[in-house]
């Protein structure tokens, strides 16, 4: 039986699972590495990709296409989206959004 979950981004249910460090939902769709860490109400789902040693945590999500790498922390209530890239040491938290092609 395959698991599902509602993001809330109006797709509804889609495969998902928790992820191995941190038990965050991740969407079949996403890819995170098992280094890298989603805290247990953080969300990954589209094609996004955190790699490394990244953490995503609090309310945090990261969505669409965005990328976070390196040892970049995204948390409290961010979002990542669009094709937005968070890496090396950067720090983003809070109510922050950071979309489109930002860097």
């Amino acid at each position: 039986m395959t698991t599902t979950y509602d993001f809330g981004d109006g797709n509804g249910p889609v495969a998902a699972h928790r992820h191995s460090n941190g038990g965050g939902w991740v969407a079949d769709t996403a890819k995170v590495d098992e280094t890298a860490y989603v805290g247990l109400y953080a969300k990954v789902f589209g094609n996004a990709r955190v790699a490394g040693n990244a953490e995503v945590s609090g309310d945090a999500e990261v969505f669409d296409n965005a990328r976070v790498s390196g040892d970049a922390e995204v948390f409290g209530n961010a979002r990542v989206s669009g094709n937005a890239m968070v890496f090396g040491d950067a720090e983003v938290f809070g109510n922050a959004e950071v979309s489109g092609n930002s860097r």
